[in-house]
């Protein structure tokens, strides 16, 4: 896998805050959650616990294990499958970026204490194979390990105590540590993931990661199926059936994506003229880029930029 891949997949990800909370549960017990607009983390320090997903197998996480839900997919979390739950939102009504709460479960089983992070960034700057990751990612203890900083800031986000919240910056220390958590998660379950999962397959292909590469960071350029596909070392038919099975979707609508993802970003965070803007995302004229636009997100540059 190229690295320089996955750090322009991760960069967009622009993490804006991040809401965390320390759990001490016992048995029985059980939490469900509604899907977040957010990544999230559930670091297992002591005991274990059951994540339970729609239309898949309840998957154990054990002590010194980590739950990664890149997409903040909605679950159920528990000591045991199909254990009675609570909303979430019962426990924790408010979930603010920047506070931290701790959640007492008593009962009368067995202990299991958890660290959850709540990592917001912003969606429209995921690049779009980050939105083709799965909905849940483990790393067991091994995983780990072979990731000594993750392991040591695991260790030191779960044993941090909540006391000096008002402290002066304290907020954006835990934001670069959480963030940096979350990229070094990513990247060893990245390397962990099976075989046969299609985004590891795309990254790790040479000529589709090539090309991915190239859209990633240089979708200025006129780029053809064709001229990809050089870029790729690959034959245009070889490399546009290769691409559609691998990433999803066809590679000028992957570049595309990726031009429209810079051009909202660019609509709401600079104050550029819409022509500047077009030439910057790789289109010759202003209207053609107004019509691609209008097209993707159903509204013009224009009112994009009033309603941001």
């Amino acid at each position: 896998m190229s690295a320089d891949l996955l750090s322009e997949l991760l960069a967009p990800l622009r993490l804006h805050g991040v809401f965390h909370s320390r759990w001490s549960a016992r048995a029985p017990w059980g939490v469900a959650g509604e899907r977040e607009s957010c990544a999230l983390l559930h670091y297992v320090q002591d005991g274990a616990c059951v994540v339970e997903l729609p239309g898949a197998a309840p998957v154990r996480v054990r002590a010194g294990e980590l739950a990664v839900f890149p997409h903040g997919t909605a679950h159920r979390l528990a000591d045991a499958p199909g254990r009675a739950t609570v909303p979430l939102a019962a426990v924790l009504p408010e979930r603010v970026p920047g506070a931290t709460r701790t959640v007492r479960i008593d009962g009368p089983g067995a202990v299991t204490t958890l660290l959850c992070g709540g990592l917001h960034y912003d969606a429209a700057a995921a690049a779009p194979l980050y939105r083709a990751l799965p909905r849940l990612l483990v790393l067991d203890a091994a995983a780990i390990a072979g990731e000594p900083l993750l392991g040591d800031l695991l260790h030191r986000l779960s044993q941090a105590g909540g006391e000096g919240a008002g402290e002066p910056g304290l907020a954006l220390v835990a934001l670069r540590t959480f963030e940096l958590a979350f990229v070094l998660a990513l990247r060893a379950a990245l390397a962990h993931l099976a075989d046969g999962e299609p985004v590891l397959r795309a990254l790790r292909h040479p000529g589709v990661a090539a090309a991915l590469l190239a859209v990633q960071n240089r979708f200025a350029e006129p780029w053809t199926v064709e001229t990809l596909a050089a870029e790729a070392g690959m034959s245009r038919s070889a490399f546009a059936a290769t691409f559609r099975e691998l990433v999803g979707q066809a590679p000028m609508r992957h570049l595309t994506a990726r031009r429209m993802q810079e051009a909202a970003r660019l609509l709401g965070d600079t104050g550029l003229p819409h022509s500047a803007i077009a030439q910057r995302v790789g289109y010759q004229s202003t209207v053609g880029f107004h019509l691609a636009f209008r097209q993707w997100y159903g509204t013009t540059p224009g009112e994009h930029r009033k309603a941001g």
